[in-house]
């Protein structure tokens, strides 16, 4: 990534799917029961809504070095959101289906987040998945 080749941290597609996913979240914790509010809807919205934070707060940095510390805050909050994403199925707050579509998302933004970390020069130990 060159200086000049980003003016914002919106023309980042893996920012833009971010948001996507943030939505999907809100949707499907939508049904989840009400005395969950306060528990795992809070964590699972605050966990999806932390990526795409991360990645602009990233970007707005004056280094590269604090752009690579918020992606990699970004991803830790992809690993949370999947990992709450599997407690809510086996509480059966989720769909299996429902929930494989939004680990499917998730893993999408994953391989983009690790790709661009990639091309900062940082190498992606763990997957997802």
């Amino acid at each position: 990534m060159t200086d000049q080749a980003l003016h914002s941290y919106r023309e980042l597609i893996v920012w833009q799917k971010a948001v996507d996913l943030v939505t999907d979240v809100y949707t499907i914790t939508k049904a989840f029961p009400r005395d969950e509010i306060y528990g795992l809807t809070s964590q699972l919205r605050r966990s999806a809504v932390s990526i795409p934070n991360n990645i602009a707060e990233g970007q707005g940095r004056a280094t590269k070095g604090e752009f690579v510390q918020f992606l990699c805050h970004a991803r830790g909050s992809i690993f949370e959101l999947e990992t709450q994403i599997i407690i809510a199925v086996s509480l059966d707050y989720v769909e299996a289906e429902s929930a494989q579509r939004l680990i499917t998302r998730i893993t999408e933004v994953a391989r983009i987040l690790n790709g661009l970390l990639t091309s900062l020069g940082v190498s992606s130990r763990k997957s997802i998945h």
